[in-house]
């Protein structure tokens, strides 16, 4: 079968290509997915680039979610029969024509939702939910400030703020070209990350703070994040999108200070760790699909051939919005 393959850490698409590869067949408690779609996200950015934590051994194969219908069910695997249409998690390997994955991290894909959908489901829209609700502890009509806006993940939040009752969404980009995508996302207002950042934030709040901050970028912006987080506000740090060190978190005084709290989140660290929570918010992202209270507009990538050039879009900050391909 094809399969997409980083042969070693590279800055760019150099050692990134489609290979033939050898069919898995699932073990016990495992099941194959037949792909029909599969989500193309940052973090094989991270991978190819060789951040720690993310490719675990080379050749390394990318792909963290995926959409399609079960092949194969391993001995002791309930409820998931072949030919049952289906959305998972992978763990790594999802761009490929077919991929093994753990049945707890597979879940039914109702009617209604569009297969591309369904493969942006699993890692960009959960992240999103669980990093809003549970994490942020989002409350309705709350300020809401994202960094990389125009990403797959700032997307589904500008999505999923109306989903859970509405509030005021303020987004940051990397580049002032994406500023108009990122307001027709659903943002209230954008603004570049440039030497006006704090400033820019603070007039879009019309002064008072935002809330809730969901910040990719490690430690690189959470300076501002303090400056412009109102009293009760919360930051949740979910990546390291520049790699490198991170800088050390604040000392508790600040925090107690401002009444202000920094919490962590990480989807894949759900799915390896606490399988159950990430697949029920699965679950909970894609009845909302279904129900018509969530959608996500998603761009369609042609051919597995076409992928790393748009993990070096991503790589270089100009994607826009959430990828996904048709093996």
């Amino acid at each position: 079968m094809r399969a997409l393959v980083m042969t070693g850490p590279s800055q760019d698409a150099g050692r990134t290509r489609v290979a033939e590869v050898e069919e898995p067949h699932p073990g016990a408690g495992e099941v194959t997915v037949e792909v029909e779609y599969a989500g193309i996200n940052f973090i094989d950015v991270m991978a190819r680039r060789g951040d720690p934590g993310y490719a675990k051994e080379w050749p390394y194969r990318p792909g963290l979610e995926v959409s399609g219908t079960v092949r194969e069910v391993g001995p002791g695997v309930t409820g998931l029969d072949p030919g049952r249409r289906v959305a998972a998690f992978t763990g790594g390997g999802g761009l490929a024509e077919v991929v093994r994955v753990p049945a707890a991290s597979v879940v039914p894909v109702p009617g209604g939702v569009p297969s591309p959908v369904a493969a942006a489901a699993p890692l960009m829209l959960t992240t999103g939910l669980l990093l809003l609700r549970d994490a942020a502890r989002f409350r309705p009509g709350e300020t809401v400030l994202v960094h990389s806006a125009g990403g797959g993940v700032g997307g589904a939040v500008a999505r999923l703020v109306p989903a859970l009752g509405g509030g005021r969404l303020i987004g940051t980009v990397g580049r002032p070209a994406g500023v108009g995508p990122a307001l027709e996302s659903g943002y209230d207002a954008v603004v570049p990350r440039d030497a006006g950042l704090e400033e820019a934030i603070r007039a879009a709040t019309g002064g008072t703070g935002v809330d809730v901050v969901l910040d990719p970028l490690g430690t690189r912006a959470l300076r501002t994040d303090l400056a412009v987080t109102a009293p009760g506000g919360r930051i949740v740090l979910f990546g390291n999108a520049g790699g490198g060190e991170q800088d050390p978190l604040p000392a508790a005084g600040r925090l107690i200070g401002g009444n202000l709290s920094i919490g962590g989140f990480s989807m894949s660290g759900l799915w390896a760790h606490a399988t159950h929570r990430a697949a029920a918010g699965l679950r909970e992202v894609l009845g909302l699909v279904a129900g018509g209270t969530l959608d996500l507009p998603v761009t369609e990538a042609g051919a597995l051939a076409e992928v790393p050039e748009i993990h070096q879009l991503l790589a270089e900050g100009r994607g826009r919005g959430k990828y996904v391909v048709r093996p």
